[in-house]
């Protein structure tokens, strides 16, 4: 049986298209992510200090990132916070896979599969206390912390680094960690 190529053109256009939306592991250009990456070290809780404006996140404060290692050797991704509007903790469990290898902080993350997001560490201090953190182009970012707040040279250095790679930082948003 012949199959028509005006069935498997059009298959092949809609799969493509499908897997390059679905997986945006990419990087900023200029963007290196942080080499000699320890995934231990950065396991555990971290408060959100700054991120751009974007509709999973919209109108939350007290937002923060909970990782843990899976079985698989997976990394589970809870990212919580508070909106004050409904009066109640919004909560959201993903994965997050390496793109490279584990020494590479450039990994990809999803809350609801197929679909992968990159999650790039630009910045990391030695001892994983403060990381700036990119998305796959200049619409994500964030500045975490082990606490609620960051020093101010780190804050700045952080910064500094996102202006450089043609980040708006004015357009960070600074959530509230009152809860």
């Amino acid at each position: 049986m012949k199959i028509s190529k005006l069935i498997i053109l059009p298959l092949a256009v809609f799969a493509g298209i499908f897997l390059l939306y679905s997986c945006k592991t990419g990087m900023p250009d200029g963007a290196v992510p942080v080499k000699n990456f320890v995934a231990d070290k950065y396991l555990g809780k971290w408060y959100e200090i700054a991120r751009f404006d974007f509709r999973f996140e919209r109108g939350l404060d007290n937002t923060t990132a909970q990782y843990s290692l899976n079985p698989d050797g997976s990394i589970k991704v809870v990212n919580r916070g508070y909106k004050t509007s409904e009066n109640e903790w919004k909560e959201a469990v993903g994965e997050a896979r390496f793109v490279e290898n584990p020494s590479v902080g450039r990994l990809k993350v999803s809350f609801f599969k197929p679909f992968w997001g990159a999650y790039n560490i630009l910045s990391i201090d030695g001892d994983y206390q403060y990381a700036l953190v990119a998305g796959d182009n200049l619409k994500y970012l964030w500045i975490l912390s082990r606490e609620q707040t960051i020093p101010v040279d780190i804050r700045e250095k952080y910064l500094s680094l996102a202006k450089k790679l043609g980040y708006k930082t004015e357009n960070l948003i600074w959530p509230k960690h009152d809860r």
